[in-house]
C-alpha cells in the first residue's frame, strides 16, 4: 500500500500500540481491542483480535528478529517469518508485507486478509 504520508509517520502508526488497536483487523466484523508492542531483537509484540460479536478472539504474539528504524522489521510467529517495509519517496510511503504462509487456507486468502488489514492500516493513517 502507499501511505499519502512521511515515513516517521507511518512507522509510528504502524508499530505503536494506540494506533495498531485502531486498524489492525481484516474485516470490519471484527476488531482489534489490545495490543502490545517491544520493538527491539528479542521483543514481543502481541494484538489481540476479536470478532465483535465476541463469538470468537485470538492472541497474535510475533518475536522480533530485525529491526531498522523506519526502514523495515522482521517478526516471527508460529515458524512463520514477517516482513515490513517502509519506502518513501515523494512525500509518500510504500509499505510491503511479506509473510510466509500458513498450510489451512489458500495463498489467494491469506493474501487477502494481510491486504485488508494493509487497506485499512492506510485509511487510518491517512485520515489521522
Amino acid at each position: 500500500a502507499t501511505v499519502l504520508a512521511n515515513t516517521q509517520k507511518v512507522w509510528d502508526y504502524y508499530t505503536q500500540p494506540e494506533h495498531i488497536t485502531q486498524w489492525n483487523f481484516a474485516d470490519p466484523s471484527w476488531h482489534c481491542p489490545t495490543a502490545t508492542n517491544n520493538m527491539k531483537i528479542g521483543g514481543l509484540y502481541i494484538a489481540r483480535m476479536e470478532a465483535k460479536d465476541g463469538s470468537f478472539g485470538f492472541d497474535f504474539k510475533a518475536i522480533y528478529t530485525e529491526i531498522k528504524s523506519e526502514e523495515n522489521f522482521t517478526y516471527e510467529f508460529d515458524r512463520r517469518v514477517v516482513t515490513v517495509t517502509f519506502k518513501e519517496e515523494g512525500g509518500q510511503t510504500e509499505v510491503c508485507v511479506t509473510f510466509d504462509p500458513e498450510t489451512e487456507n489458500s495463498i489467494e486468502l491469506q493474501r487477502n486478509g494481510w491486504q485488508s488489514i494493509l487497506n485499512n492500516f492506510k485509511k487510518y493513517t491517512e485520515l489521522n
